[in-house]
């Protein structure tokens, strides 16, 4: 499990650089647009590029372009002293984090045995989802101290001591491959082995997207340590549930499909209850079950597209389902917001619960 912990960090960091920013654009309430497209310009090259990099790294090896991407990313952090545009930064970040993301997980997959997959893909999404959860309050103490340019130098520096901690991760050579055509590719990421866990893992991103966004106004009327608390809380759960979950498949105390069911069914329940339950105790609630499901369900739907996928295969498998994560960071959080323009909050927090809710079926 040793080799594992270097590539938890690389999640960590390709988590803190997308939701790191966020908290120092509150400048830009005066021009959503603007504000929506420097939130999306991370996730847009992430997109865009995850499934060109995850092919290139079963390619050439997982490891060059892990440590090539974390150097990217070091660079891309660093060059916003020199530039002092913050999109410019971001697309740069979000570039170089489409390739070590990728990598990073393809990686877990061949370092770990079958039997050890879903603890260590537990562990490598609680580092992830620590830095989803706690990037914008890292960020917003680093800003606070510093401005934006402390922020993206300590992007540069993170990015930089855990590129040589991942120097210490095995060499993977690239495995034989046999030719594959575009037909080839499509029956295999249309087929259901793909697509259920994809599709789980975009509901659980959203779900975490849209609790760390909505929850917080839901309990503002309580000032921001109770709403820090709250999204703390969300964190707190997710992380611990995830080696654990991880570990009870490697065990087979839980199947798969039960497990990412069970999840999805206890973030769309979440929902439910920020929207319903009335005051701080709906939003502590929902707190701890959207952090219990979808902290289920990362590990359960990784190890499965690990099982499903050929090694030779995975950073290209790894890098197309992580499309759909990004699609559910952006899409649940636009889901909600819509519904809450023309109706209510309430009713977005519903609106995302049966979409989940249906994913799970």
């Amino acid at each position: 499990m040793r080799p594992v912990l270097p590539l938890c960090a690389a999640g960590f960091v390709t988590a803190f650089g997308a939701h790191g920013v966020a908290s120092g654009l509150g400048f830009l309430q005066s021009d959503l647009l603007a504000l929506g497209l420097l939130l999306a310009i991370y996730d847009g090259a992430e997109v865009l590029l995850k499934p060109v990099f995850g092919t290139l790294a079963d390619r050439v090896g997982a490891r060059p372009v892990l440590l090539g991407g974390l150097a990217a990313f070091a660079l891309a952090s660093s060059a916003f002293v020199l530039v002092d545009n913050v999109a410019v930064a971001r697309f740069g970040q979000g570039v170089a984090a489409a390739a070590f993301s990728p990598a990073a997980s393809a990686m877990v997959a061949r370092l770990t045995p079958e039997s050890a997959r879903g603890k260590a893909f537990g562990r490598y999404g609680a580092w992830k989802g620590i830095g989803y959860t706690a990037g914008p309050l890292l960020g917003g103490v680093l800003i606070h101290f510093g401005d934006f340019e402390l922020l993206f130098l300590t992007m540069a520096a993170l990015a930089v001591a855990v590129a040589l901690w991942c120097l210490t991760v095995p060499r993977l050579d690239p495995l034989p491959r046999r030719r594959q055509t575009v037909r080839d590719l499509v029956k295999r990421l249309s087929h259901t082995d793909f697509l259920r866990p994809t599709a789980a893992l975009a509901a659980s991103t959203a779900a975490l997207a849209t609790a760390i966004g909505f929850l917080p106004v839901k309990a503002a009327a309580h000032g921001p340590v109770v709403t820090g608390a709250a999204v703390s809380l969300l964190a707190i759960t997710a992380a611990l549930v995830q080696p654990r979950v991880g570990k009870a498949l490697d065990s087979r105390r839980v199947s798969t499909r039960t497990g990412v069911r069970v999840g999805l069914l206890l973030a769309a329940a979440g929902f439910l209850a920020a929207a319903v339950v009335p005051g701080l105790a709906g939003t502590l609630v929902a707190a701890v079950l959207i952090g219990a499901g979808s902290g289920a369900v990362t590990p359960l739907a990784f190890a499965a597209l690990a099982k499903s996928t050929s090694e030779e295969r995975l950073g290209q498998t790894m890098g197309s389902a992580e499309v759909g994560r990004e699609l559910g960071d952006a899409g649940g959080p636009l889901l909600v917001g819509g519904l809450a323009s023309v109706a209510s909050l309430p009713v977005g927090l519903l609106g995302l619960a049966a979409v989940i809710a249906l994913t799970a079926w």
